[in-house]
């Protein structure tokens, strides 16, 4: 029987909601203004930035390797911390490419390459370190200990994110970008160190969690798929991943390049969007307890169907809207990102959580992915006749936007109307 008021339980929940903590803050120097400024800098387009972008969803596939990783006689402790610190270290080489003496093609090659390789080394064990941190929770109180977990996250990055975005503004006001990268790069390494003290203090993963690792490959896959309430969650997430992909890589130049905001102010931007996500977080983090994840998934898109119709309408002259997108995008996730996990729980059998948000997450990426080079290439084409479309003016991302609207719009439905009808497993 686990005691979860025990203190090595107490402590590995602490260290897992510190680690996730110290995760969020790599993701936000590696992603919206603060990757645009540095592909940007490379001389890449904004076509092909809005696809980098998207290749964390790609990386999703590498997820796939947990079916067989899970099977091997290694320490999930040692293994998490070996490949989640390559992930880190591929990402501060991202920030020290600009200083390789090599052409601009070379360049985009690398900082694909490293990319691909951060994210794969992040996902590779996302579903195993889920299942690990998560073990030392109450299962009656899953959603509600995320919650606290995101306003931990969203408070300390709202500091974090606003002294980064001032040290770049300073740095680039003064013509030297390069030193505002060499920064970025030395506080990824400080994150890694203290990524890893983190992992170091949870708790070691109980035997009685590894209870399908003996099982044969095609008996867990076989259980897995013949599950329809599973393949249910799998169309959802290829719903939601395409939504995000087709619209979210390309914003972070259509807010520096095409609304002329400088990176200190996409920060404050985001700043209060994660504080009215702070707000709701732990609301919805209840409600979801009491409801059902789903119920709280739904919560999460109806906010996001809201964000993509009024960024729909987003121009230089209306710039402000972006600030009402951004805020209701970030509250999405109160709903959407941790529900996202915790709804497997509720539809398949703890024995393969792993392997399920390994297959469910895989094919989310590819799917995600997939929309991400379609919106590439529809961005590359409005661009390239003078952001016009059918003779009307307008810019890239708000017909982006329309099509994110619809695919969310079909989720909720879906959600309503099959997802909530299924029978809810509490382990």
């Amino acid at each position: 029987m686990n005691d979860f008021q025990s203190p090595e339980y107490r402590r590995s929940r602490a260290a897992y909601m510190t680690q996730c903590t110290v995760y969020y803050f790599v993701t936000l120097l590696v992603t919206d203004a603060f990757l645009a400024k540095l592909l940007g800098s490379i001389g890449i387009k904004d076509s092909l930035i809005g696809i980098i972008s998207s290749f964390i969803s790609m990386s999703f596939v590498i997820q796939l390797l947990a079916i067989f990783i899970v099977r091997l006689e290694i320490s999930t402790k040692k293994l998490v911390i070996l490949s989640d610190t390559i992930g880190i270290f591929f990402f501060m080489l991202l920030y020290l490419i600009p200083f390789i003496p090599i052409s601009a093609q070379l360049k985009t090659v690398l900082v694909i390459l490293s990319v691909v390789c951060a994210y794969a080394g992040n996902y590779l064990i996302s579903s195993i370190c889920y299942k690990w941190g998560n073990s030392f929770v109450d299962p009656t109180k899953r959603a509600s200990y995320s919650a606290t977990q995101e306003m931990i996250s969203l408070v300390s990055g709202m500091v974090f994110t606003a002294v980064i975005g001032y040290v770049i503004d300073r740095f680039e006001g003064l013509g030297n970008l390069n030193g505002a990268f060499l920064f970025i790069a030395a506080s990824l390494l400080i994150l890694n160190i203290c990524n890893i003290s983190c992992y170091l203090l949870i708790g070691k993963e109980r035997e009685s969690d590894k209870a399908a690792e003996d099982l044969p490959i095609t008996v867990v896959l076989k259980d897995i798929m013949a599950n329809r309430d599973f393949r249910n969650l799998v169309i959802l997430t290829i719903l939601w991943n395409m939504a995000m992909y087709f619209t979210v890589g390309f914003m972070g130049t259509f807010k520096t390049n095409d609304l002329m905001m400088s990176v200190f102010s996409v920060q404050v931007i985001n700043m209060a969007a994660n504080f009215a996500r702070m707000l709701i977080s732990k609301p919805m983090g209840r409600y979801s307890d009491k409801h059902s994840y789903a119920k709280g998934f739904k919560l999460g898109l109806y906010m996001a169907a809201a964000a993509f119709f009024i960024n729909m309408f987003t121009t230089r002259s209306t710039w402000f809207l972006v600030v009402i997108y951004s805020i209701l995008y970030s509250c999405c996730f109160a709903g959407t990102n941790q529900n996202s996990y915790n709804m497997t729980y509720s539809y398949v059998d703890s024995r393969y959580i792993t392997q399920a948000m390994a297959i469910k997450n895989s094919i989310g990426g590819i799917c995600g992915f997939g929309a991400s080079i379609l919106a590439g290439k529809l961005l590359g084409y409005i661009q390239a006749n003078d952001n016009r479309i059918f003779g009307v003016q307008i810019y890239a991302q708000q017909l982006l936007s329309a099509v994110s609207f619809v695919l969310v719009f079909i989720a909720i439905i879906f959600i309503k109307k099959v997802i909530e009808k299924q029978k809810v497993m509490i382990q």
